[in-house]
């Protein structure tokens, strides 16, 4: 069992940065992939970015692929994703997720088997 909790979002202007955090319980955290993934209202869960379990490999979605960054702390259990160069359509509920397949590029949303409740990132124009 693994529960994930999103922190970090909130309120910003175009141009912005947003750093989300997950912090995550569970023994096998860092035996497990992470992902990053969005979803606005009526519209799927968009995959965004996967961190491998050494953090060795990252994959991000052609959408925030060189303003979005992940990394995983494996000592605290935790994985980020630092968000810059925000545009209004990024605005979304920001979900993480864990993936028990450790490697390789798995996009998606029945790939990962927890998720955490999402927290909000809303960009102003």
């Amino acid at each position: 069992q693994v529960q994930l909790v999103e922190s970090g979002g909130g309120l910003v202007q175009a141009g912005g940065s947003l750093r989300l955090s997950c912090a995550a319980s569970g023994r096998t955290f860092s035996s497990r992939a992470m992902g990053w993934f969005r979803q606005t209202p009526g519209k799927d869960r968009e995959f965004l970015a996967r961190i491998t379990w050494s953090g060795g490999s990252t994959y991000y979605a052609d959408s925030v692929k060189g303003r979005f960054t992940i990394s995983r702390d494996n000592d605290k259990n935790m994985v980020y994703l630092q968000m810059n160069s925000l545009k209004p359509e990024d605005t979304a509920v920001y979900y993480c997720a864990t993936d028990m397949v450790p490697h390789g590029l798995r996009v998606g949303r029945g790939d990962y088997d927890y998720w955490g409740q999402g927290t909000q990132v809303t960009v102003s124009s």
